[in-house]
């Protein structure tokens, strides 16, 4: 097997775990998987064959990038990744799923959960731009001031793994009760106390959760659902799980290497998230923290997350913006143009690796757990199979185990 991101075959101290194939490899009963290795597919020749097992090194932290516009198999393969991750000895993944797409990764051991996180997980100087005040304004100062005053100035990350809470963090009521407090005009009180309970509604906050670096603190694959959540709360929970984990493997609080993975990580950047995207891009290599960032527009993820990316995933690409953002990632070692090699296939996609300064076309390989992803199609509706006289129902229940009341979804990668 060719393994990228790693510039030897095989690790330079093979874990114990190398001696028994892992449950990937049993899974793949073909070829055994080298240990810290995922498997993501085999190489594709121009002719449509595949060739050799190609796999990604998860022994060491990586930066990644998956490209590939609606349909061509981005969020499969970042299931892929995830999937494997979850068979590794060592690591801990962490799928921020905005789409509700990955509930699949509960047959491979992992869990999906609705996050909430403590007020204190988000900086005070960061409440006023979560909450769209101006941070220089009346009101966006005052709830500035109020927050740092209540105990969130620092960021409010406890990295103890083995704690039940996190550290002491102000509720929204505390909150209010400092700005009851203040002599701040009644126009910026009342201002405050408007934003403060839409924050509340979104319920993604919740003073006695416990520290965000428990998502990754057994090695339980864990799903972060956040199918219908406001961008901005969304938002809100990636800057604290992010700098949460990036916070307890600085204190050396985690006993596995945490891999944060984000679907639609376009939603992400430019907002209150941002700052926190970047530090795992730009310093989570020394910690260990891994983040592969996946989207179907390149061009508005920032150039750090390409340049910074020693891992670059493309599937198709049309737009001319999103094959440009791409055309950065062309490194001297590289002979042509990226974008002369895109593929142009469903599951097909071009991989550039940094580690031994390669690029390889590969087709991705099918996922073992279902796929929540892909297009719903009208023919499979329960309305179009009743229509039938209940012709194709049986096919209707099959793909992706939804049941016939549910619009299901073809996978994006051919079977």
């Amino acid at each position: 097997m060719h393994v990228i991101g790693r510039d030897d075959a095989q690790p330079s101290t093979p874990s114990p775990a190398a001696a028994t194939p892992s449950r990937e490899a049993t899974a793949d009963s073909a070829e055994t998987i080298p240990p810290s290795t995922v498997r993501l597919g085999s190489f594709l020749a121009r002719d449509g064959s595949t060739g050799a097992a190609v796999g990604v090194d998860v022994d060491g932290p990586h930066a990644a990038v998956i490209f590939g516009k609606r349909g061509t198999g981005k969020s499969y393969t970042l299931g892929v990744i995830a999937e494997g991750l979850a068979a590794a000895e060592g690591v801990s993944p962490v799928v921020v799923d905005p789409m509700g797409v990955f509930g699949g990764l509960r047959e491979a051991g992992g869990r999906v959960v609705e996050p909430s996180v403590p007020p204190a997980a988000i900086p005070a100087s960061a409440w006023p731009d979560l909450l769209g005040l101006d941070p220089e304004s009346g009101a966006g100062s005052l709830l500035w001031r109020a927050v740092a005053d209540t105990g969130a100035s620092d960021g409010g990350t406890n990295t103890a793994p083995d704690a039940e809470t996190g550290p002491e963090s102000p509720s929204f009521e505390d909150i209010r009760d400092w700005i009851d407090a203040s002599r701040a005009p009644d126009a910026d009180r009342r201002a405050v106390d408007n934003h403060l309970r839409l924050a509340e509604s979104w319920g993604v906050f919740d003073a006695d959760a416990p520290p965000v670096a428990s998502f990754a603190a057994d090695g339980t694959p864990t799903v972060l659902d956040l199918a219908g959540v406001p961008d901005r709360a969304a938002a809100a929970v990636v800057r604290a799980v992010a700098r949460g984990l990036y916070d307890a493997q600085v204190d050396g609080a985690l006993d596995r290497l945490p891999w944060l993975l984000v679907d639609e990580a376009h939603v992400f950047f430019g907002g209150v998230a941002d700052p926190a995207l970047r530090t795992l891009l730009t310093r989570g290599r020394a910690p260990g923290v891994s983040l592969v960032c996946a989207t179907q527009r390149p061009n508005a993820v920032p150039s750090v997350a390409v340049s910074q990316s020693d891992l670059l995933v493309a599937h198709r690409l049309t737009a001319e913006s999103d094959v440009s953002r791409l055309a950065e990632a062309e490194a001297t070692y590289l002979a042509g143009s990226l974008a002369s090699r895109l593929p142009t296939g469903t599951g097909e996609a071009l991989v550039v690796d940094d580690a031994t300064e390669t690029a390889h076309t590969v087709r991705i390989r099918e996922r073992r757990t279902s796929h929540g992803g892909g297009s719903p199609r009208a023919s499979r509706t329960r309305a179009a199979v009743e229509r039938s006289g209940g012709a194709g129902a049986t096919e209707v229940e099959m793909i992706g185990g939804k049941p016939p009341d549910t619009a299901s979804c073809e996978s994006e990668v051919p079977r």
